[in-house]
């Protein structure tokens, strides 16, 4: 037993499910039974009243029946219970309750009974009154210096604060600047209210200036009416303490001068009267509670703080004397007299676990039993560290962050699309000008095997593509359940998305005996698009400013059987020419040819190429899959547009500088803006008015600028998204080229999209620009080295966003030519390995002057461009089909 855990006198638990606050807890003789044994009233959310007077046989027992005097429901929430002198014509003690519309007076009597068990207590009210705003809190005391009574002043939620003189109505005030209720406390001594506002300032008012202030029932009216019929409600001091207050509580011991505590989330303050801070404590910890109560050494003070760590730390003003463990996590601490046991600590934390404790050092009786020696079965435990040891190993064999898929997962997450597009389009607040917006459904399913709780259903699509409903919340799911839920997608922003690919994502927990709460799991699907989300058959065109040509080792096929859903079976001239109309405008062409085993596909736009392309290909290999042919292989042998797409990454980093000027102009005008604004502050407040010299209309002419620039910089981010969605498209379909020409494997073209695709969302602190760069320049120095010089040289540790996008060019070019020269991509970083992949391919020692020449790819005639000379494909108007095919031929 630790000699600093609190020593259990007497404790219960209240009722089931009940809520506590800190203002749920009250000791007090309320009985005056004139014995000086305090008793223990609680208040609880669900509007249970019990009153205890705690009688353990033993120190440790728990409650006894003739423990619990009284216990009543009074149908409402219970705020705050406090005991004082209420009632007028009488000293005696009673009991206020505050409810969130209602106070009650409540007078506590017992009739003693002719047995042991026969004491009965009984509440009666006295009287109540009916609030016209929701109350927070409230304390009493002898406003105005009245003998022998107190007084209540009640705060509401709105910042009033009704007073009341025992049976009737005093009047309100409200705080001024009140933003949110705070803790709130009288001071006998200085005759004042104390209270923390939401500024986080400790601030104090007078009773009299309260008094003799404007009455809360003239609050609407305007300024000049205030003025006439009472003095404004003025502040009496002003403590800024920079935190919010969980507590406030003023003390006044015989030994010690008045003082005000104030329990912050991260400091303990002790205050004068007047508001000067008379020390302060920093705490480690996060407190719950506090009360000071008398000390024994003349001219301190004793304070006993509750932290969410279960302890119960006592301090002699500012030194820390002795911490003790609690079994639960206080909201509420008193010190009581019961039973002749002077000083008790009454806890009581916010599900209902009551406890009387004080502390002590009883002796632990239990001793430790002696441990039977045993002999060591060596053999035993060699087999066992044998086994441990393959288990580590096979798990090390393998460099995933993610743990491999188990044969029977727990819960299965799936999803469907809908074969056709919704009859009546589910589309809302699109951005697309077109006359029709389609939408699809998806439905997803969740089947659970075992229990799931709190599961969370996530739906993702990349913008400008989005979705009705994103986020489910499920019932905890058992064993052997399922859940379905139905949504629709469509294309919301005015630009072609880069993916047609969705991903769902399911979040529970899955308790087991050593983890109740359960360990947390996550389930994930993806699910595919139909295209004619976003584009729509339409009338071919011989004319584009971009084309394409995938090579094949198959015969080209009718796109009457690859594209029977933007196909008419009718139009046989459809077979082998077919138009793609996108809903943002564009339009794009796929043509097959009739003498080679080739596809075309020409548009005005490279970005608008790449979903056409990557569906062909995807449709060609289902094709072929379904005929189980095995060797299909699509290959592409042009030249990559580089020239285009550096002018996508030109257009996409001039708008980055946009928004960096932008952003600048707008900090020099908030700047000017605030600096006006001071100054026109100044003017207003001077006693003596002085002429404006035309600030209002600077203030004016900034403000409209501000506004502008705030515009325009919203309408650059608008097109900056635009042109990363662009970018990416177009890095989609430089990626593909790039692994068709090459021949890449799987691991390959992962370490491609890695590189060029690092970013999910581009933002001016980290840029596609600056990370691609990087990427790239690792890969020349490691895997694509030309020597060791290159492998030598150090990469910069920070990213920052370039001056120009010369460099990144320069290294796009560099990297392609040299996988051109046999260069493969690998993350290994061993030398010997990199070196004997890229003479693997039969080539020699790349030149220093490589850049400059003109490199013949390995099988054909065409040629990779240099720096300079960057090879374009031009649309020929007027050829017919198999001419314009002839002429790409080699």
């Amino acid at each position: 037993m630790s000699l600093f855990k609190a020593r259990d006198w007497w404790s219960t638990i209240l009722g089931e499910k009940e809520e506590f606050d800190q203002g749920c807890l009250c000791v007090a003789d309320v009985d005056n039974s004139g014995s000086g044994q305090d008793k223990i009233i609680v208040g609880s959310y669900m509007g249970y009243l019990r009153i205890f007077n705690p009688h353990p046989v033993k120190p440790g027992d728990g409650v006894q029946p003739e423990d619990l005097l009284l216990e009543v429901q009074l149908r409402e929430p219970i705020l705050q219970v406090e005991v004082g002198k209420f009632v007028s014509g009488t000293e005696g003690l009673h009991l206020a309750v505050l409810h969130c519309r209602k106070l009650c007076v409540y007078a506590v009597s017992g009739t003693l009974g002719n047995v042991e068990h026969g004491n009965q207590y009984q509440i009666k009210l006295m009287y109540e009154h009916n609030l016209q705003r929701t109350a927070c809190n409230m304390t009493y005391g002898p406003f105005g210096g009245v003998k022998g009574r107190d007084l209540i002043c009640i705060q509401s939620m709105d910042g009033m604060l009704m007073l009341f003189e025992q049976e009737s109505y005093a009047f309100g005030r409200f705080l001024p600047g009140f933003l949110l209720p705070g803790p709130l406390t009288y001071s006998s001594r200085t005759d004042s209210f104390i209270t923390v506002s939401s500024c986080r300032q400790v601030e104090s008012y007078k009773y009299q200036v309260l008094a003799f202030a404007t009455d809360a029932d003239e609050r609407q009216e305007t300024e000049q009416q205030k003025l006439s019929s009472g003095k404004r409600l003025a502040v009496d001091w002003v403590l800024n303490i920079g935190e919010q207050a969980l507590d406030i509580c003023v003390v006044s011991f015989n030994q010690a001068i008045s003082s005000v505590f104030v329990l912050g989330e991260r400091n303990f303050f002790c205050l004068k009267d007047n508001g000067q801070i008379r020390f302060m404590k920093k705490l480690d910890y996060s407190p719950s509670c506090f009360i000071p109560y008398c000390s024994v050494k003349e001219g301190t003070i004793n304070t006993l703080v509750g932290n969410h760590n279960k302890m119960l730390n006592v301090y002699q003003d500012v030194t820390l004397k002795w911490a003790t463990q609690l079994p639960h996590v206080p909201i509420s601490v008193k010190v009581a007299n019961l039973q002749d046991l002077k000083g008790v600590i009454v806890t009581l934390s916010d599900n209902g676990h009551l406890q009387c404790s004080y502390l002590g050092t009883d002796p632990s009786l239990f001793q430790a039993p002696r441990v039977d020696s045993r002999e060591i079965n060596y053999e035993e435990f060699d087999a066992e560290m044998k086994e441990l040891q393959k288990i580590i190993k096979e798990a090390t064999k393998t460099q995933d962050i993610l743990p491999k898929s188990e044969k029977y997962r727990d819960l299965i997450v799936t999803a469907e699309v809908s074969p056709d597009l919704d009859a009546e389009s589910q589309a809302i607040d699109s951005e697309v000008k077109a006359e029709a917006i389609p939408s699809v459904t998806v439905k997803i399913t969740i089947q659970s095997r075992v229990t799931a709780q709190k599961p969370n259903l996530a739906v993702c699509v990349q913008a400008p593509l989005a979705v009705t409903c994103d986020q489910f919340v499920f019932d905890d799911l058992e064993p052997d359940s399922s859940e379905t839920v139905v949504l629709s997608v469509f294309l919301k922003g005015n630009c072609s998305p880069s993916e047609l690919e969705g991903n769902c994502m399911v979040s529970y927990n899955m308790p087991t005996e050593l983890n109740p709460e359960g360990i947390p799991k996550v389930a994930q699907c993806n699910f595919r698009l139909p295209l004619r989300l976003i584009c729509f058959p339409a009338q071919p065109s011989k004319a584009a400013n971009h084309k394409l040509t995938i090579d094949t080792n198959k015969p080209p096929i009718s796109f009457l059987t690859i594209f029977p859903d933007f196909v008419d079976p009718s139009e046989d001239d459809q077979a082998n020419v077919l138009g793609f109309q996108f809903l943002t405008g564009s339009k794009t062409t796929l043509l097959a040819s009739k003498t080679s085993q080739r596809y075309r596909i020409q548009s005005d736009q490279l970005e608008d190429l790449w979903l056409i392309t990557k569906e062909l290909t995807l449709r060609l290999e289902e094709h072929f899959k379904k005929q189980n042919c095995k060797d299909f292989a699509c290959t592409f042998s042009g030249s990559i547009p580089l020239q285009e797409y550096f002018e996508l990454i030109d257009r996409h980093f001039e708008l980055r500088l946009s928004a960096e000027k932008f952003q600048e102009l707008l900090s020099e005008r908030a700047v000017q803006f605030r600096a006006i604004e001071r100054r026109l502050l100044t003017r207003f407040k001077d006693k003596t008015p002085a002429p404006l010299q035309h600030l209002d209309t600077l203030l004016e002419g900034t403000f409209r600028e501000v506004i502008a620039l705030a515009d325009a910089a919203e309408e650059n981010q608008a097109n900056m998204f635009q042109a990363f969605t662009k970018l990416k498209s177009a890095t989609h379909l430089v990626i593909m080229l790039i692994s068709l020409w090459q021949k890449l494997s799987t691991d390959q073209v992962a370490i491609l999209e890695a590189t060029f695709l690092p970013l999910a969302e581009d933002t001016q602190e980290l840029g596609w620009e600056e990370t691609v760069d990087a990427a790239i320049s690792y890969l020349l120095r490691t895997c694509l080295s030309k020597s060791s010089k290159e492998q030598a040289l150090t990469l910069s540790s920070q990213l920052c966003m370039p001056k120009d996008t010369s460099r990144l060019k320069k290294n796009i070019t560099l990297f392609c030519d040299r996988l051109a020269k046999g260069g493969r991509l690998s993350l290994s970083t061993d030398l010997t390995t990199q070196q004997a992949a890229v003479m693997a391919g039969g080539c020699t020692t790349i030149p220093e002057s490589d850049l400059e020449e003109r490199m013949v790819i390995p099988g054909s005639t065409a040629t990779f461009p240099s720096h300079g000379q960057i090879a374009k494909q031009k649309s020929q108007p007027g050829l017919s089909e198999d001419a314009a095919e002839e002429t790409e031929k080699p």
